[in-house]
C-alpha cells in the first residue's frame, strides 16, 4: 500500500516559514501551484510594514507604496538570489529555477507579518528591525533550500553578496535620478 503525503496547508505553511522550519521550504521549493501563495505572503507582509510603518508616520498611501515596492523588489531578488547562487556561487548539488526562488523568498517574507505591530509608536523601531532581521534568518533559510545548498554558510553569502548589490544599485540610481541636495 503506497503512503501518500497530504500537503501543509496555506496556514501550516505560513506557521512553518515563520519558524524557519526546512522542511516546509523544501515543500514550497518543489510545489509549483505555491508561486500564488508566495504572492500573497508577499503583499500581506508588505501591507502589514505599511500599517507598521505609520508608526513613523507615514499616511495611508504608505501601505500602497509597500505594497508596489513589495511585488517588484521580490520578483528582482528572485532573480539575483537566481543568477547568483546558480552562476556566481553554486554548490555542488544546485539545482534551481527561478520560480522555486520565487516561492521560497516569497514565504521568507512570512516574518513580515509581525511588522504590523510596529503601528505602537513605542515599539516602531524595535518591532520594524526586529522583523527585518527575522525576514533576512528566514531568506537565507530559503535561498539554501531552493538551491539546493548542503550548508547554510553559501545562503548567507549569496544572501550577503545579494544585498551589497541591491543597496549598491540603489544608491546609484538615487545618484543618478534622484533630487539634487543643495
Amino acid at each position: 500500500m503506497a503512503t501518500t503525503i497530504r500537503a501543509n496547508t496555506f496556514l501550516q505553511r505560513l506557521i512553518g516559514a515563520a519558524a524557519l522550519d526546512a522542511a516546509i521550504y523544501e515543500e514550497v521549493e518543489a510545489d509549483p501551484n505555491a508561486t500564488g501563495q508566495a504572492m500573497l505572503v508577499v503583499l500581506g507582509s508588505s501591507v502589514a510594514m505599511g500599517i507598521g510603518a505609520q508608526g513613523l508616520g507615514g499616511g495611508p498611501g504608505t501601505i500602497a507604496v509597500f505594497g508596489v515596492m513589495a511585488l517588484v523588489t521580490w520578483a528582482a531578488w528572485a532573480l539575483l538570489m537566481f543568477e547568483i547562487g546558480t552562476r556566481i556561487l553554486p554548490g555542488r548539488q544546485t539545482h534551481s529555477n527561478p520560480y522555486e526562488l520565487l516561492r521560497t523568498i516569497g514565504f521568507a517574507a512570512t516574518p513580515g507579518f509581525a511588522a504590523v505591530l510596529a503601528v505602537v509608536p513605542e515599539a516602531t523601531t524595535t518591532v520594524l528591525i526586529g522583523s527585518w532581521v527575522w525576514m533576512l534568518a528566514a531568506m537565507v533559510v530559503a535561498v539554501q533550500h531552493a538551491l539546493d545548498y548542503e550548508h547554510r554558510s553559501r545562503a548567507i553569502a549569496v544572501c550577503t553578496l545579494g544585498l551589497a548589490l541591491a543597496v549598491t544599485i540603489a544608491l546609484v540610481m538615487g545618484m543618478l535620478f534622484g533630487p539634487t541636495v543643495s
